[in-house]
């Protein structure tokens, strides 16, 4: 879960300065990528969790 929260907080603040700085698209790009990387990676999590409370 702490991964997870780096992640995003990582993602954010690529997103918000992507947007803000001109020129700087291409990070707001990174910081989606981080998102849905994230997000993977909270999916992947869960599911080997969840199989282990069920033996």
């Amino acid at each position: 879960m702490k991964i997870f929260l780096i992640l995003v907080i990582v993602a954010m603040v690529l997103g918000i300065i992507g947007a803000v700085a001109e020129g700087l698209l291409y990070l707001l790009f990174i910081g989606i990528l981080v998102f849905v990387a994230a997000l993977v990676y909270l999916g992947m999590h869960g599911r080997r969790s969840g199989r282990r409370h069920l033996r």
